[in-house]
């Protein structure tokens, strides 16, 4: 997947937060949704990534279909991304514009990219990482019955553009 808006590029490490100070704590130190009241309304992308590694006679049999493990894992994602207000406490609800999922095979099981696109005041980040762990769970859970080692990682933020802090990209 390409991101849909590029600007600068490869600052990994700069979040262009808030100078020094948490954006969901209060000047007490109690939690409290981030106000965006202020913001603009821009597009903004976030791209994540994980894999979900198994033995390879665990993926040999693994089902091809019905149900489609991969197919599942993506309409996991897609449901998960739109509920991620719900089970991330303090994200803001947002009407995605755009919310994808990839799965392609690897020699150790499965690499999982999910990308949001969205045109509000807040990020899409935890929808994208939301997305993605989704889609990797409902992979982990067809081959942990043939391999109970099977494990997902590296559920990581790779892309974000759009907003005031622009565009951050990790690099490999």
């Amino acid at each position: 997947m390409t991101p849909t808006h590029q600007g600068r590029s490869g600052r990994s490490g700069h979040s262009g937060r808030s100078e020094g100070r948490l954006t969901h704590v209060d000047e007490h130190g109690k939690a409290r949704m981030v106000d965006v009241t202020g913001k603009a309304v821009t597009a903004r992308v976030a791209i994540a990534r994980c894999a979900v590694r198994a033995a390879p006679e665990a993926l040999r049999r693994l089902p091809g279909s019905d149900p489609d493990p991969v197919g599942t894992a993506k309409v996991a994602g897609v449901r998960a991304a739109k509920l991620t207000y719900q089970l991330i406490p303090l994200c803001h609800p947002l009407l995605l514009d755009d919310l994808r999922v990839e799965v392609d095979r690897t020699d150790e099981g499965f690499a999982v990219e999910a990308m949001a696109t969205v045109h509000d005041r807040t990020g899409v980040e935890m929808e994208a990482l939301t997305a993605c762990g989704a889609a990797g769970l409902s992979l982990l859970m067809a081959l942990l019955p043939f391999d109970p080692r099977a494990t997902m990682v590296d559920l990581t933020l790779w892309h974000k553009s759009g907003g005031r802090s622009g565009t951050w990209e990790r690099r490999p």
